[in-house]
């Protein structure tokens, strides 16, 4: 084979998406009725009094993400954004269109899922390190960083149920960032924890973790974050893409239709 030729496809595959998104659609089915419990809902099915009503949480979501593209989305409550975090890691299936990405380069970081409120802080530790698929041998070697970074020094042997909000979302952060730099970062809501000083500390770390090299699909509801943050940000609103592009430009037009 030629040098040009081995530049031609060095060059194809740099221009091969990390994350490619296309025409996602994502529907659930709510139902309608006043069911308290999964008793109600099994009676309610059997003697068919139960009916449901269709949510489109996600309408024809299509777009890219490049090798070492930082990308926002954002969106007002209730727009599908966390959905379509979930589809990409695997965590959902779409009820229609495709996601190509390699989900083992994928670290998803969402705080607070799997904890248990009646163990203790540190039970908690290896509870969520497993769910996030970090091995015993792994936490043990960097618990002590996460206690450290959390704030929490001899708070480890409460249970999680007498801890305040901002204590658990400490702990939450500092679990779900105790891995190295991934190739493929989802960052899902992390960025509003704590106090302005663990805020800070808080946004170093992921910082960081951006600027190492990974590629990168953030929520955030901080304009701020996207604009300093990102290389392109996505704007959905109640399941429809409304706009991609540019951060500045696309934050602007979503201010815009807010104010």
């Amino acid at each position: 084979m030629s040098t040009g030729q081995n530049i031609e496809n060095t060059v194809v595959q740099q221009t091969e998406p990390v994350i490619s998104i296309k025409n996602v659609t994502m529907k659930f089915k709510i139902a309608t009725g006043n069911v308290s419990s999964l008793k109600e809902y099994i009676i309610g099915r059997i003697k068919k009094q139960i009916t449901h009503r269709e949510l489109v949480a996600l309408n024809d979501i299509t777009f890219d993400v490049m090798k070492g593209e930082v990308v926002g989305i954002i969106g007002t409550n209730g727009s599908g954004k966390s959905t379509l975090l979930k589809i990409v890691s695997g965590a959902l299936k779409p009820t229609s269109g495709t996601v190509k990405v390699d989900r083992n380069k994928v670290q998803l970081l969402t705080l607070g899922t799997g904890f248990d409120y009646e163990l203790t802080a540190k039970e908690n530790v290896y509870l969520n390190g497993a769910i996030i698929g970090f091995t015993k041998e792994y936490i043990d070697e960097k618990y002590e960083d996460i206690v450290k970074f959390a704030e929490l020094e001899g708070f480890m042997e409460e249970k999680m149920k007498n801890f305040s909000s901002g204590m658990v979302s400490r702990l939450g952060f500092a679990i779900a960032t105790m891995r190295e730099t991934p190739e493929i970062l989802i960052l899902d809501e992390v960025l509003s924890v704590g106090d302005e000083f663990f805020r800070k500390k808080s946004m170093e770390r992921i910082q960081q973790m951006i600027h190492g090299g990974s590629t990168v699909l953030i929520v955030s509801h901080s304009i701020s974050t996207i604009q300093q943050n990102c290389t392109k940000a996505v704007w959905i609103e109640k399941g429809i893409q409304r706009m991609t592009g540019e951060p500045k430009a696309v934050c602007e037009a979503y201010q815009n239709m807010r104010n």
